[in-house]
């Protein structure tokens, strides 16, 4: 052993005369560093409530609660998390998860208070001392993210394969897309009610993470019979609402939704399902048109039981998703994917067969149980502007109508659409495709009465349609069709200032000294589309209720004030898909209500 090693313990006594150390406030004069995790605090406006933050916390300290004052909206549950100290210890993965960067937590660590339950309490809604301390913990940036904010880019065909063909666009995710971006969710179900139908989003997003896509297929058909449709032309609503999205892309929850469905073989609906052998209870029910809502009537009365028969008017089911949405968007097989499930539980339909002139609604009346009518909006709107009484003005409804025919339209070289909504895009990119296989080139000009930033249609929609080299150029109205020898040569319009009044009413208003000039051989009106009802006649038209906009009065459960018989689907609510889905669900259960009030 060394002298060093013997000497050496005792060279400490020489510290000790030296005056020892003492913090005399530590409760102040200790702050924490700078990223100590303290007390959290939460933007309470920022915050959506999606409970991200107490689904992640083993040590279940935080509940999510009712703050007086936040009320529940689309997007936000007006919930706010609840902190319990007694349960909390500071790992900080609230703060990591949150979706909204609203929750943090502050380096203040003292608080003293004689009252435990004063350790319970909901951060920014009660005027803690710490709620404008800027230190302590926050999620790193970058790149330090529990899921990925970019969501999985969906293949598409490139602009110049297919601006000349109606083979459809999109291609859909791989297995290892589809999981990829189904591991961006975090469940949190805020897009479950802003959902028309309410579908089970996280359970099925979740089912295609696990690689489970006959449970996923399930969630789906429970509230949605049409998901190879609903999956490629959804308004999806819900990815709007998405949590993801505050931070970054929204989770493509349509695309999954696609995923699930394309990958189940029509043989083997049944045996997923588990709707072989569905007994018949004896009744019959009527269904007007094959639309979205009528289909859905029809698929969830089959499973009740029900005797089912639709009556549609045209040569194919579908209604406006088959005769108003391009094929480019919708294929007509995976049209005929849903369909055929749905018919192959015992469903008859009468193709070719208008009510009101085939067969009346009395005799439906008389001849089941129970009618159901989901008849859609099949008529064009004019702007009645001077020249649209001219040969060469068309309404974008009967033209889709008759491409989806296969019927021979005229195709002018220089073509105008009146319209800025998803039919008038529709249509716009179903003449480029003509023109540009008749003349080889493009000369479409899309026009609106709404700005760039408020066009009603879907952005991709728009962005899609520019990339098939049609103009775009919102923000004008127009004011009359030039016509020179019998033949158009364009639009006159004039700059639109705004579209609605001070109290919301349709009241357009225009700066008459900026105008512009569209060239055209032909115009194209797509402002919108009207109900024909005209086969509600006589006695029962009589008997039922209508509100100022001429739409039949009906009640929760779309029933109307004749009881036999329920409206749904775009007559009643709009045009959107998974809107008369869920129309047609409900009205299924008002009416096994109906039926079996007696019982």
């Amino acid at each position: 052993m060394a002298i060093r090693d013997i000497l050496t313990p005792f060279t400490a006594w020489k510290k000790v005369f030296r005056e020892p150390v003492t913090v005399k406030d530590p409760l102040n004069d200790r702050p924490g560093a700078e990223r100590y995790r303290g007390f959290h605090k939460n933007d309470l406006t920022a915050c959506i409530g999606c409970g991200s933050c107490e689904a992640i916390c083993e040590n279940e300290a935080i509940d999510l609660v009712p703050v007086e004052g936040i009320e529940t909206k689309s997007g936000d549950s007006g919930l706010r998390p609840l902190v319990d100290y007694g349960r909390c210890c500071w790992c900080a993965l609230c703060v990591d998860v949150c979706t909204t960067g609203s929750l943090n937590l502050t380096n203040e660590y003292t608080w003293v208070t004689e009252d435990p339950e004063d350790f319970r309490f909901i951060p920014g809604a009660e005027n803690k001392p710490w709620d404008k301390l800027e230190a302590g913990w926050k999620k790193p940036e970058p790149n330090y993210e529990f899921y990925s904010l970019k969501r999985e880019a969906m293949e598409e065909l490139h602009p110049g394969d297919r601006d000349k063909s109606f083979i459809e666009i999109v291609k859909g995710y791989s297995k290892e897309q589809a999981e990829a971006e189904a591991d961006r969710c975090v469940e949190c179900g805020i897009c479950i009610a802003t959902c028309p139908a309410n579908m089970g989003i996280p359970e099925y997003i979740k089912a295609v993470r696990n690689d489970d896509i006959e449970e996923g297929f399930k969630i789906l058909y429970e509230t949605n019979p049409l998901p190879e449709i609903c999956g490629r032309i959804c308004t999806h609503k819900c990815e709007t609402v998405c949590s993801v999205g505050h931070r970054g892309e929204p989770l493509s929850i349509r695309w999954l939704k696609r995923y699930i469905a394309d990958q189940v073989e029509s043989s083997e609906y049944k045996r997923i399902l588990g709707t072989d052998g569905i007994e018949n209870n004896g009744k019959k029910v009527a269904v007007i048109g094959s639309g979205p809502a009528g289909l859905s009537a029809a698929h969830y009365l089959s499973l009740m039981g029900y005797k089912i028969t639709i009556y549609e008017q045209y040569a194919h089911a579908g209604g406006m998703m088959r005769y108003g949405i391009p094929e480019y968007r919708l294929p007509y097989d995976q049209i005929d994917k849903d369909v055929n499930y749905i018919l192959s539980l015992g469903v008859d339909i009468h193709y070719n067969t208008q009510i009101g002139k085939d067969i009346s609604l009395a005799d439906l009346k008389e001849k089941y149980d129970a009618v159901f009518a989901g008849t859609g909006l099949h008529l064009g709107r004019s702007t009645r502007i001077p020249g649209t009484e001219h040969e060469n003005v068309y309404q974008a409804i009967d033209l889709l109508n008759k491409i989806t025919d296969g019927k021979e339209i005229h195709v002018a070289e220089k073509i105008v659409v009146i319209g800025g909504g998803n039919v008038a895009m529709d249509i716009t990119r179903s003449l480029t495709r003509l023109q540009n296989q008749k003349y080889g080139k493009v000369q479409m000009i899309a026009t609106a009465l709404e700005s760039e930033k408020s066009l009603p249609a879907d952005v991709e929609e728009v962005v899609e349609a520019r990339e098939e080299m049609a103009i775009v150029n919102p923000g004008w109205g127009p004011k009359s069709i030039e016509i020179k020898d019998g033949k158009i040569t364009g639009l006159h319009v004039v700059k639109c200032l705004s579209i609605f009044d001070e109290e919301g009413r349709f009241n357009p208003q225009f700066d008459e000294n900026n105008t512009n000039f569209f060239e055209a051989d032909m115009i194209v009106e797509s402002i919108g589309q009207g109900m024909d009802i005209s086969y509600i006649s006589g006695d029962i038209k009589d008997s039922l209720k209508f509100d100022p906009r001429g739409r039949v009065t009906v009640n929760e459960y779309f029933q109307s004030d004749a009881p036999w018989l329920f409206i749904g689907g775009d007559i009643i609510q709009g045009p959107d898909v998974i809107h008369g889905i869920a129309n047609g669900h409900k009205a299924a259960y008002g009416i096994d209500n109906f039926l079996n009030q007696n019982k």
